[in-house]
């Protein structure tokens, strides 16, 4: 009797610590991510060693100018789960509150002049003279649209940085009037044009030089929008571009590049999005791919929407 009752005992245990200690359901189906074209060559990195750990998992990416990201959500109605922008003002000021909750700022960049072996003046151009060798009319250089693309309007802003720290009063207006048809979408787009040598320079992000093996100069600290110690010099910089609707304009300012990332309020796949995140935004892990390709980290930064971001994300925000 006390056998059996012993043997009754042990079976109920494992029978509830069975249950109790059931395995969680792989994670599996679509994961739709819209990200800024700058983060094209992590972002796969990333999504690849995702996949090995979850397999079943499939990931759709789109690579575009973060605006035109952001419109495919507000304009398009168009299904994503995540979307990383290269500006995480995009984010506050496009998708908060109404397509997303909150927005963690997660890694920065910089403004480059970027060229080839093949440039036009390659041997000449330095950081004292690179905007006059821009004027040259035997040089053509591309930049990305500032309506589509955040580094379209930080190109710009670089631009009215130079005029100030180099004292070229007008430069702006020079560079910004010359090669207007060598303007694309987004950065990335801009490669297909030097590499092909239609132009012989490109403003860019410095991350995208280094992830495609390119040269590139670096420009001093008070232009290329990296250092939070010139924070009110780079908000003198101000460009208008189009707004969330039709013949509305939008003022943006200059501030130190820092790039946002966010989990759309309709994710069809908010499970294996938060996952991914969470994967993405681990020091070990994603940002460690982010900043093997020329993207430092900036985790943690205080967040204003700190109470709406989930308990797994909030590791990497402050209150």
């Amino acid at each position: 009797m006390y056998r059996q009752v012993v043997i009754l005992c042990l079976g109920f245990f494992a029978f509830h610590s069975g249950h109790a200690q059931k395995p969680q359901q792989p994670l599996s189906g679509d994961l739709v991510i819209f990200h800024a074209g700058s983060l094209s060559v992590p972002m796969k990195e990333i999504s690849a060693a995702f996949k090995e750990l979850h397999p079943e998992v499939n990931i759709m990416m789109e690579s575009a100018g973060s605006v035109e990201c952001a419109r495919k959500v507000t304009d398009l109605n168009k299904p994503c789960d995540i979307l990383a922008s290269s500006d995480y003002k995009v984010i506050d000021n496009m998708l908060i509150p109404k397509y997303a909750a909150w927005n963690i700022k997660f890694v920065s960049n910089e403004m480059c002049i970027v060229y080839t072996e093949k440039s036009r003046f390659v041997k000449q151009i330095n950081v004292k003279n690179w905007f006059e060798i821009l004027q040259k009319k035997e040089v053509a250089f591309g930049r990305a649209d500032p309506n589509a693309d955040p580094c379209g309007y930080r190109s710009v802003m670089t631009m009215q940085l130079a005029e100030k720290f180099y004292k070229k009063p007008g430069l702006t207006n020079l560079l910004t009037a010359k090669d207007v048809n060598y303007m694309r979408p987004k950065e990335v787009d801009l490669l297909a044009l030097l590499e092909s040598q239609s132009v012989d320079y490109i403003f860019l992000y410095k991350s995208v030089a280094i992830q495609h093996n390119l040269k590139y100069l670096v420009l001093p600290l008070e232009v290329n929008l990296k250092d939070p110690k010139f924070t009110d010099l780079y908000n003198t910089a101000v460009v208008t571009i189009n707004g969330k609707e039709p013949g509305q304009k939008v003022t943006v300012k200059g501030e130190p590049m820092i790039y946002g990332v966010t989990l759309i309020n309709a994710a069809p796949n908010k499970p294996v999005a938060l996952a991914f995140l969470q994967f993405m935004l681990s020091k070990e892990k994603g940002m460690s791919i982010l900043e093997k390709n020329g993207q430092p980290s900036v985790i943690p930064q205080q967040n204003p929407n700190f109470d709406n971001i989930p308990a797994t994300l909030k590791p990497f925000a402050v209150k």
